[in-house]
This record gives structure tokens, C-alpha cells and sequence, in this order.
């Protein structure tokens, strides 16, 4: 039996660069044969609401937007749901964060393994839905992320037949070296 994975894109496109996460979902959504046991969703601004999300997962793959990192606009970074924490985008103390999902997740015994690719902003301008050129220039890259770790989990995500998968998604994959560390 292969791993049920859910693919979280996290953010706000109202906000500039906030809405990275959710731009990949739709590049993987628009331009990827998924399986069965693959599911990509946009999450928007989370919240404990996604919690119901996380039943019956293996794993789980969080695309999100990161701030304060030391790394330059447009930088994919691979994360733990731990080291994320302090770079995820707070815009009130209302928000939650992604180990606070999880860590409510685990009292119900829902325990997936989980694993975050971050996207370092350049802007948050509020009312703003076009991403800055750094983070624009930087999705092909972070679909590729999530096709790497998907790979590496055996599964492969074939493109959509008349799909305009974009050049540079494909050139990414190829080429694409090692993320650095948080």
C-alpha cells in the first residue's frame, strides 16, 4: 500500500508574495496527473480548520511563504514543520501555525509525517495578488521541491495530457540543486 499524501499550499494571495503556497497548489493542480493517494489542496490562511484535512494522511507536504530567513528573495528552502515555525508569516495572534495544527492533530491521534518547503517573500504588500519577480521566478523551483519529495517516496506525478506545463518547471526538475538549510 503506497503513503496517502496531502499537498498543502498555505497562504494569502491577497498579500503579494503571502501567496506563494497557494500559486504552487494551482501550477500542480492545473499541470499534474495525480493519483489517487496524492491530494493538493489550497489551504489558504489555515488555521485549525485543516486539521480534518490531516485524517488518514501518511504524509503531508506544506507549501508556504517564510520571512527572516538570512536567504535571498525567491530562496525555496526545505523545513520541518519545527523549523518553519519561526519564519511562517504571522499577520495576528490569531493565526496558527503549522506545528500548532499538528501538535492538535497528534491529541487525536492523527500522526502524519509531515515536511515544509518555504519560499522566502520579498514583499507583503496587502491587495496585491501579482507575486514580486524573486518569488514569481522562484515557483518552477518549488514544484519541482514537491515533485522531488514525492519521488523519493515512490511516486511520480506525470503532467497532464495538453498541459502547458512551463518550460521552466520541467528545466527546474532537471537541474534543480540541493535547497539549503534553514
Amino acid at each position: 500500500m503506497s503513503d496517502r499524501v496531502l499537498i498543502l499550499g498555505i497562504g494569502n494571495p491577497l498579500m503579494t508574495d503571502e501567496g506563494v503556497g497557494v500559486r504552487v497548489a494551482e501550477l500542480l493542480l492545473s499541470g499534474f496527473e495525480l493519483p489517487d493517494d496524492v491530494e493538493v489542496i489550497d489551504a489558504g490562511t489555515m488555521g485549525l480548520g485543516i486539521m480534518n484535512l490531516l485524517r488518514d494522511r501518511d504524509f503531508i507536504i506544506v507549501v508556504d511563504a517564510i520571512d527572516n530567513t538570512g536567504h535571498e528573495p525567491g530562496t525555496v528552502v526545505l523545513l520541518t514543520p519545527e523549523e518553519l515555525a519561526p519564519s511562517q508569516i504571522m499577520h495576528s495572534l490569531h493565526d496558527t501555525r503549522f506545528t500548532n495544527v499538528l501538535e492538535a492533530a497528534a491529541l487525536t491521534g492523527m500522526q502524519p509525517e509531515a515536511i515544509c518547503i518555504g519560499v522566502q517573500v520579498a514583499s507583503l504588500e496587502q491587495w496585491v495578488t501579482e507575486l514580486t519577480p524573486e518569488v514569481e521566478a522562484a515557483l518552477p523551483a518549488a514544484v519541482a521541491a514537491v515533485l522531488d519529495l514525492l519521488a523519493a517516496r515512490g511516486i511520480e506525478l506525470l503532467p497532464l495530457e495538453g498541459s502547458s506545463i512551463d518550460a521552466d518547471i520541467i528545466e527546474a526538475i532537471r537541474t534543480r540543486s540541493d535547497m539549503p538549510d534553514a
